[in-house]
């Protein structure tokens, strides 16, 4: 018979088990990034495959325990039986016979009470380390999950700072362009002062042209009459235009000299 605390010593001298039990008691899930998850896993695997073995070991010896008990009880039933008949039998050569079976059942008992013990306490020893690796088992399950919950709600703060941060740089380049244009619309109104500034000097220095041109024109009795017009010239030095084909002829012949 394969007895538990075999098991049970080599199990609890399993690495395995050690280094799976001790990281998860250590570990720290609002720390936990995705490959510590992932390690948790693993070990969380590990120490699932533990705790099938150790219930398989347990039902192993519920059930050893189990039979040997129900073979115990078996016997004393049959021995208080047997008793009972040796109470009442009158016959010495039955009697006898009787009391020879009772003997030997009680000695099969007196030798089988020990092991009927040792199968109860292995049998309590199986089920207290099966307890133990499944309440392991459970916590170390609490953990991944509320690892995995504190990773995808960190995720999920990054995705919603990135889209805010992509929001923001979208804003601010709109509030560049839109300076920009401010800018630009600056620039056009500076331009086009500057335009109306031209046009405006222009007109004004038009303005003194045309008044230059006003002043420095003959005035119309000038113009008007001959004789003050004749004289105007002569002032200048002009010539007067010939008046009669004589004198007209004449001009030709001089400008020929």
């Amino acid at each position: 018979m394969l007895r538990f605390m075999g098991n049970m010593i080599s199990a609890k001298a399993s690495q395995a088990v050690q280094s799976g039990i001790e990281a998860l008691v250590r570990w720290d899930p609002q720390t936990a990034s995705e490959a510590e998850l992932k390690s948790m896993e693993q070990h969380l695997d590990d120490l699932g495959r533990q705790v099938a073995a150790a219930r398989q070991s347990y039902d192993k010896e519920k059930r050893e325990a189990d039979a040997i008990q129900l073979l115990s009880s078996q016997r004393f039933a049959a021995a208080d039986l047997l008793q009972r008949q040796i109470d009442t039998e009158i016959d010495p050569e039955r009697k006898a016979g009787l009391e020879k079976s009772l003997n030997t059942l009680v000695t099969l008992l007196e030798q089988m009470s020990p092991e009927v013990n040792r199968e109860k306490a292995e049998a309590d020893d199986a089920k207290d380390f099966l307890e133990m690796l499944e309440q392991t088992y459970a916590e170390a399950g609490g953990k991944l999950k509320e690892g995995r919950a504190q990773l995808d709600r960190a995720r999920r703060d990054m995705t919603r700072a990135e889209q805010q941060r992509q929001t923001a740089e979208q804003q601010a380049e709109a509030a560049r362009r839109a300076a920009g244009l401010s800018s630009a619309a600056s620039s056009l109104s500076v331009a086009l002062k500057a335009m109306q500034d031209s046009a405006a000097k222009d007109l004004a220095n038009a303005d003194v042209a045309l008044a230059k041109a006003k002043l420095l024109r003959p005035t119309a009795p000038e113009q008007d009459d001959p004789n003050i017009a004749r004289a105007m010239d002569a002032a200048a030095g002009k010539s007067p235009a010939p008046q009669s084909l004589t004198d007209r002829l004449a001009a030709l012949k001089a400008a020929r000299v």
